[in-house]
């Protein structure tokens, strides 16, 4: 699995023109589910995104976590985090896993992220979103599970 998370000052997803998502301070989550990742690897993927130290402290260091700060989460499904770009002009998407295990997958790893005490909003699974941030920093890091 990978994640990939934008240290946000806001971010919104709509669909069809209408917004069914919005946060203020906090993580923008882009989430991908490999073909094979294990049932249980985006409980710890979740521990990681809510402790992941990328906010700035009191001396300007990045030493406090989303959860520190309070922050939310907004979680994009993004199938093509696991593209394959090495050859030829079109991304082959052979290693991204089908819906029936992604979408499981990426709401298990929502519900994970609200239970440790990062407030969750989602995009909608297989809809083509518009999606709209402010990275701050701009600081975003790429997180991947290494079992499966």
């Amino acid at each position: 699995m990978r994640a990939l998370v934008q240290r946000v000052s806001r971010a919104a997803v709509r669909v069809d023109g209408a917004e069914i998502a919005r946060i203020g301070p906090g993580l923008l989550i882009l989430f991908g589910v490999r073909t094979g990742d294990p049932e249980g690897a985006e409980e710890r993927l979740a521990e990681r995104c809510a402790e992941l130290r990328i906010f700035e402290d009191e001396a300007g260091k990045m030493n406090r976590s989303v959860r520190d700060l309070g922050g939310e989460a907004l979680v994009v499904p993004q199938f093509t985090l696991y593209a394959d770009t090495s050859r030829g002009r079109r991304p082959g998407f052979d290693a991204a896993a089908a819906p029936a295990q992604a979408e499981p997958a990426w709401r298990r790893f929502c519900s994970a992220l609200d239970a440790r005490g990062v407030p969750t909003q989602g995009g909608q699974f297989g809809a083509s979103m518009e999606v709209e941030l402010v990275n701050r920093g701009p600081a975003t890091f790429l997180l991947e599970t290494t079992d499966g």
